[in-house]
């Protein structure tokens, strides 16, 4: 697995990064935004990409 494709999911609310994802950078350009549960809020909010 390459470390090209490994991207870090960050919390929009408390700003923690909780989740480490591959993304085809080819083919998505824009950043990836997914809804996931913060162990930190204790709830589902939206996760936006990290350099």
């Amino acid at each position: 697995m390459s470390q090209d494709n490994m991207i870090k999911m960050e919390c929009t609310e408390c700003k923690s990064l909780n989740y480490h994802s591959r993304k085809n950078k080819k083919t998505l350009k824009d950043r990836l935004e997914l809804k996931k549960f913060c162990k930190t809020c204790k709830k589902h909010t939206p996760h936006k990409e990290t350099k």
